[in-house]
């Protein structure tokens, strides 16, 4: 069990206090502005300046020194160079971006494409292969399949339940999509405000919200889910 703590102040405000365990995988949602992006720039060292932050990670994970700590961003259209080729955006040799492209269902003839010549779909998994280029024990994921459209979406949810019963790696979804986080992690955590509403397994959650806020959360979603489709 690796269990994360998080406080945030600016200008003595209480931005975030949460604290959540990642026994496998879990989701963190919230409607936005909950908190849920100074999490992750908290995990990646990443906050603006003037924020201080006090971050305790008890566990496997090496917060401080980013090891073994992985991240997947929401856009894969920002994320990679469209003038630079695939290939060349990797820091590994040529054999180990192809073995990655295979584990993510990529043909490896792709690696000597430019960015705009691929789909969402194929560039969300190109940032995962680069994200497993130092073999993580932690992955992060920023709203992985917010730009992507349906088909798209679920193949990558897919990929990554996939992947990580193969690797092993632990995960952290943050993500306001209930519904995907259902499909792909075995805890939740629902934050607002800065604060934990409600934690524990998914399927407990799911059948038997405590909070109010935690219920709508997932009417809306659902609802909003099956229109789009």
């Amino acid at each position: 069990m690796n269990r994360v703590k998080i406080k945030i102040i600016l200008k003595d405000k209480v931005l975030l206090d949460i604290e959540f365990d990642i026994m496998e995988s879990l989701a963190l949602v919230g409607q936005s502005g909950s908190g849920k992006s100074l999490t992750l720039k908290a995990l990646l060292g990443m906050l603006p300046e003037g924020m201080s932050c006090d971050t305790v990670f008890e566990g496997d994970f090496d917060i401080k020194q980013k090891q073994n700590i992985a991240f997947v961003p929401q856009n894969p259209f920002t994320a990679l160079s469209p003038m630079t080729k695939i290939k060349d955006q990797f820091f590994v040799p040529s054999l180990r971006q192809k073995e990655l492209f295979g584990k993510v269902g990529l043909d490896e003839k792709l690696l000597e494409r430019f960015a705009p010549e691929l789909s969402g779909g194929q560039l969300q998994r190109v940032v995962i292969a680069m994200a497993l280029e130092k073999d993580p024990k932690l992955l992060l994921l920023d709203e992985p399949t917010t730009a992507l459209d349906p088909t798209s979406r679920d193949m990558i949810i897919e990929l990554l339940r996939d992947l990580r019963e193969q690797l092993g790696f632990g995960m952290l979804f943050v993500t306001h999509d209930i519904a995907s986080a259902k499909s792909l992690c075995e805890d939740i955590c629902i934050i607002k405000d800065g604060r934990v509403v409600e934690n524990g397994k998914m399927s407990d959650i799911f059948d038997a919200p405590k909070q109010q806020y935690t219920k709508t959360l997932i009417e809306a979603n659902f609802a909003n889910r099956k229109f789009r489709q």
